[in-house]
């Protein structure tokens, strides 16, 4: 055989890695076919490991306590910090709208009630007759499908502490297992880490706590102006809060229509001008102080994350879609640091992340 026709064969090494690959690609497919509905249950332990990672290496380290009493104190603080007010709003909004078609026939009349109205006193047809149909059974399917997520919401929680626990239980191990399990260079699983951390702390900290301020504020004026059902208005407008551009408003605005089509004008506006200043206020104060602090996210990873995690997760979508978006499009641009020939430079690391990086790096050796 010639030389040339040597250097056009596959070597034997190259065909080795691409079957086995292929065999790692297949069982990993169907090893997440098959346990698909534990995914939100391991996302759900990552995150609150993240949370908490710092606490657990303090108590088992420095205070010398037992690994599975760690364990089990953490695990109880984050059910009642973390997870029970999550699940307090999304069991309000099950009970509230678990009866899909009286929910669906109030709805409608509301949407009828504001489109009349808007009609009738500024003579625009903002939805015709097709619209409007389309819009209250996209409406159905979407309540529909996530409030059908949240139902087994019990079993998630209950097999996430599950996992969570065998994570604080030995956190050196687990972190060590992860990193050296990666086929990437030590700089980009350092990267790797500490964007997620990042992104995990915006996302499971700052958007609920940012969405919680909103409620919060927003029901006081609910309260204040006579909106109906403000309890479940706490809710829907903490859940829409997290949606960029449009957020509270999605809620608030129809309502204030709506108050003011049922002849309640002067708390209709009154609604209005308090949640435009007041509630708005909140939004930008808690937006521009803490998420800064933790992770600027670009709106659209958030906004097409809601979208995708809702489908896939229900309410709890809300935080594990924009960091699913947010991770995908990190391992993209570590890719580009691992393999790519142009002379891209690397993603540099400040001098933080750095120092950070220097002690994963004896935290692994220990």
């Amino acid at each position: 055989m010639t030389p040339h026709h040597k250097e056009n064969q596959i070597s034997s090494v190259v065909i080795k890695q691409i079957f086995l690959l292929a065999i790692i690609l297949i069982l990993a497919a169907l090893i997440c076919f098959n346990l698909a509905m534990f995914i939100p249950s391991v996302l759900g332990a990552i995150t609150i490991y993240v949370v908490c990672r710092k606490y657990n290496f303090y108590l088992q380290e420095e205070r010398k306590w037992k690994p599975w009493a760690s364990s089990l104190v953490l695990m109880l603080a984050s059910l009642i910090i973390i997870i029970l007010p999550i699940y307090f709003i999304i069991d309000l909004l099950v009970e509230k709208l678990g009866n899909a078609q009286a929910y669906m026939d109030k709805f409608n009349v509301f949407v009828d009630k504001i489109h009349t109205f808007i009609k009738k006193e500024i003579n625009v047809d903002i939805l015709s007759e097709e619209n409007m149909t389309k819009l209250k059974d996209s409406a159905g399917r979407f309540s529909t499908k996530a409030l059908s997520g949240t139902f087994n919401t019990l079993t998630v929680i209950m097999s996430m502490y599950f996992i969570l626990y065998f994570m604080f239980e030995k956190p050196r191990l687990f972190e060590r297992i992860l990193a050296s399990a990666a086929p990437l260079k030590r700089a980009n699983v350092s990267l790797i880490g500490e964007k997620m951390r990042k992104l995990i702390m915006a996302n499971a900290i700052g958007l609920p706590v940012v969405a919680l301020g909103q409620g919060i504020i927003a029901m006081i004026g609910y309260f204040i102006f006579g909106a109906p059902s403000p309890i479940l208005l706490f809710a829907l407008t903490a859940a829409a809060s997290m949606i960029p551009v449009v957020g509270a408003a999605i809620v608030y605005v129809p309502i204030c229509i709506f108050m003011i089509a049922e002849g309640q004008t002067g708390p209709g506006i009154g609604l209005g001008i308090y949640c435009l200043i007041v509630v708005g206020l909140t939004d930008n104060v808690l937006r521009f102080t803490l998420l800064k602090k933790l992770e600027d996210i670009h709106p659209l990873n958030t906004v097409f994350g809601i979208i995708m995690g809702m489908s896939l997760f229900g309410f709890m979508g809300l935080i594990f879609g924009p960091i699913l978006v947010s991770f995908t499009l990190l391992l993209i641009q570590v890719y580009r640091n691992e393999f790519s020939d142009d002379e891209t430079p690397e993603l540099q690391l400040s001098q933080k992340d750095k120092n950070e990086d220097l002690e994963n790096k004896i935290d692994l050796i220990v």
